[in-house]
């Protein structure tokens, strides 16, 4: 064993900690560097190091912490700040981290680090106009900065800027090793239309790279648009060749489910859970498959063959005793669901359903209440629709119809719709903002218990948003939106067998097919041109067949935003 150092200054604390990180010890080189905190609390030095590196073990609270206490000892240190700026936007904080980086463009804006790390944070916030500036700007001083070019071709993507290719083959010349930068030149190769060469690079990725998740579900994705039926069995051969790998079947089970593949994922689940003994995952999938596909007596049986308890198996369990229509034990497995963030909003969805079942007032209270439930008409929707139109038509022209969505047929836009550049559809934003504080003015009073009217009085933001066309028998499937608090409908075309009642319809708590329940919707909205459709995001909602033309829609989640300054 290594003597223990001698303590006697800061520096000796340094020095310990960075001999023990320099043998792989990090945890031995927080501890040196906490102790010596303990011994000598106001040491600049000391906390930057110390900050530095529990950003490094993804300790992020931990560093932005530390870095506030050596700002707060060096109030005027630029770049003590910045590295709060990557800290904050690490720590899942962009917007407050991109408030901080704006202020320090005055004394910064000849360094490349700054316009990197801002345009970061800006990425990570969402403001794709500012990330594509800023990390222009740190090109510009630093033609070859590997961050900035990653991030602008990622940025380039997501924006649909027209040299988002190019941007990928210029990022790629500098980092050829870089693996996300192949996954997104495949997704910039099917943006620009050439999808049998996106499918030709992505099978490349998954044949060289079989563990990687993302690539696997890339190409399912684009095989899907070859109109195949059998889309997955890559996933299979990357489970063949990497057989000690639980990730890949999870991922496989998940592609099926999404599909509604419910027999084929059980097969998974079955396979999975034999060869990983002990994996919760596959214990649990495996009941859920069975539930879902039907095989109800056997679900039985494989729940009540697991023996622990978690959030996620109260949810599972609580849906499958809800389609057994046991509705006493579903309610109180849905309300243990119900009491943790994780599984609270599917837990809410599914007790909208049992609550109605059952009679209770409750599911007046969840989504019943006058407001709740609107269809308004989109601010100045002549003239935008004018503009957005065709850029939404073309859009979707070189869109395919995405795997493990609600949509039965048509297709949908790629990536997020508002964070696109062109400035029609920042209008369109606009004036869906509008409408939502229509929205918000309706509703009723503020309810701290209620998974909507918490959040009455927060900032809201567009936690996604996207386009969808479908053509005569397409409809979309009974879901919901796990991340949102409001879900929408923006009617951007209707075909005439809509407008006269024959079709098309939104239905509003249907319950999703695999519950096999005998439940009528909650409501049902005629669609209408130019009116948006807003209601909570825990309520279940598809739509019915039309006989012919097209449908379009604009839809969009909102979620409260968390506003937490640097301070």
């Amino acid at each position: 064993m290594a003597p223990r150092p001698v303590i006697s200054s800061p520096q000796d604390v340094i020095t310990a900690a960075q001999d023990a990180a320099g043998r792989g010890d990090n945890a031995r080189a927080s501890a040196i560097l906490q102790a010596g905190l303990s011994k000598y609390p106001k040491d600049l030095s000391l906390l930057g190091k110390a900050a530095s590196l529990a950003l490094s073990r993804q300790n992020n609270d931990q560093a932005v912490d530390l870095y506030r206490q050596a700002i707060a000892l060096a109030p005027d240190s630029d770049d003590l700040k910045l590295d709060l700026v990557i800290a904050l936007t690490a720590a899942g904080r962009p917007a407050a981290a991109l408030e901080l980086a704006l202020g320090l463009e005055a004394p910064m804006q000849d360094q490349p680090r700054y316009w990197s790390s801002r345009a970061n944070a800006a990425r990570q916030a969402g403001n794709m106009e500012e990330a594509a500036s800023s990390y222009d700007r740190c090109l510009l001083l630093k033609s070859d900065h590997p961050r900035a070019l990653h991030g602008r071709a990622r940025v380039a993507l997501v924006r649909g800027e027209e040299n988002a290719l190019p941007q990928f083959d210029r990022a790629l010349s500098i980092l050829p090793s870089e693996a996300d930068l192949w996954l997104g030149r495949a997704q910039a190769l099917d943006a620009a239309g050439r999808a049998e060469e996106a499918r030709a690079l992505a099978a490349q990725l998954v044949d060289k790279a079989p563990q990687w998740i993302d690539a696997l579900d890339l190409y399912a994705q684009l095989l899907s648009a070859t109109g195949e039926s059998e889309i997955d069995a890559h996933y299979s051969e990357a489970a063949r060749r990497m057989p000690s790998l639980a990730a890949i079947p999870a991922a496989h089970i998940r592609h099926l489910t999404r599909r509604e593949k419910h027999e084929s994922a059980y097969a998974i689940a079955e396979d999975a859970k034999s060869r990983f003994a002990g994996e919760r995952i596959f214990e649990l999938a495996c009941a859920s498959s069975a539930g879902m596909a039907g095989k109800l007596d056997l679900a039985d049986e494989l729940f009540d063959r697991i023996d622990w308890d978690s959030p996620d198996l109260s949810l599972e369990l609580g849906r499958h005793r809800l389609r057994r229509g046991d509705l006493e034990e579903a309610e109180r497995l849905l309300d243990i669901a119900a009491a943790d963030k994780t599984t609270a909003h599917t837990a809410y969805a599914l007790r909208g359903i049992l609550w109605r079942l059952t009679g209770d007032e409750r599911a007046v209270w969840l989504h019943e209440q006058a407001g709740l439930i609107r269809m308004l008409p989109l601010p100045d929707a002549e003239n935008v629709f004018s503009s957005v139109i065709p850029t939404l038509l073309a859009l979707h022209d070189g869109s395919s119809f995405p795997v493990g969505q609600s949509l039965r047929g048509g297709t949908q836009t790629r990536h997020i719709l508002f964070q696109r550049q062109e400035l029609e559809l920042e209008l369109l934003k606009s004036a869906v903002e509008q409408a939502l504080e229509i929205y918000r003015s309706g509703l009723p009073d503020h309810d701290p218990a209620h998974p909507l009217l918490a959040h009455k009085k927060d900032r809201w933001s567009l936690l996604g948003s996207w386009s969808v066309r479908l053509k005569g028998g397409d409809h979309h499937a009974a879901h919901i939106h796990p991340q949102g608090v409001i879900s929408s409908a923006l009617y951007m075309i209707i075909p005439e067998s809509v407008a006269d009642d024959a079709g098309g319809k939104l239905e509003l708590g249907r319950p999703p097919t695999d519950l096999m329940l005998d439940l009528e919707p909650l409501c049902v909205l005629q669609p209408r041109l130019g009116y948006l459709a807003l209601f909570p995001s825990t309520l279940y909602h598809g739509t019915t067949c039309f006989t012919g033309g097209i449908r379009m829609t604009v839809a969009f989640d909102v979620a409260p935003r968390i506003v937490r300054t640097y301070e």
